[in-house]
């Protein structure tokens, strides 16, 4: 069995995507998953599984699908990977709850750095193997950053990250 994180995007964010956290648990348990855990209410779910990363992010985005009538965003990544998102954070001194990444499903684009807008001084974008890491020097509810690149993608901050991968890892 392999643990997993999902990353759902836009769920109980900004009043959109309103899925309650027992809702999803729901789904991951009728997928087929165990040892099922959320953490905060903006979609972020934990569980080991036999299927493959693809497998599990496919059944996650039709049952998100049934439940909310449209498309929902999954990114899937094992307990190992969300561990090495952490340990591959490009500005380890930045605060952490000012520090994202931004989890895409495939490698950032080739131009996502020169397609940014609006970046102020303070702060910093670098790309990962398949995350945007932001560092917002003055924080993210100021932040004007537009990140063309990362339309599909979700964000968590590192506070939130090292609690997902330390979930997931006590389910290895």
């Amino acid at each position: 069995m392999t643990a997993y994180i999902a990353l759902l995007r836009a769920v109980n964010v900004g009043g959109t995507g309103k899925l309650p956290m027992s809702e999803l648990t729901a789904m991951c348990e009728a997928a087929g998953f165990e040892e099922v855990k959320t953490h905060i209410a903006s979609g972020n779910v934990v569980f080991v599984s036999d299927l493959s990363e693809a497998q599990v992010r496919k059944a996650l985005e039709e049952r998100l699908a049934a439940y909310a009538g449209k498309p929902v965003g999954v990114v899937v990544r094992t307990a190992s990977e969300m561990a090495a998102v952490l340990n591959a954070n490009p500005f380890p001194d930045a605060k952490p709850n000012f520090t994202v990444a931004i989890f895409l499903n495939g490698k950032p684009a080739g131009d996502a750095l020169e397609t940014l807008r609006n970046r102020a001084e303070d702060e910093e974008v670098r790309l990962g193997k398949r995350e945007i890491y932001v560092s917002y020097g003055s924080g993210m509810g100021r932040s004007k950053l537009a990140i063309p690149a990362a339309k599909e993608g979700t964000a968590r901050n590192m506070n939130t990250i090292a609690k997902l991968a330390r979930m997931a890892a006590d389910r290895e």
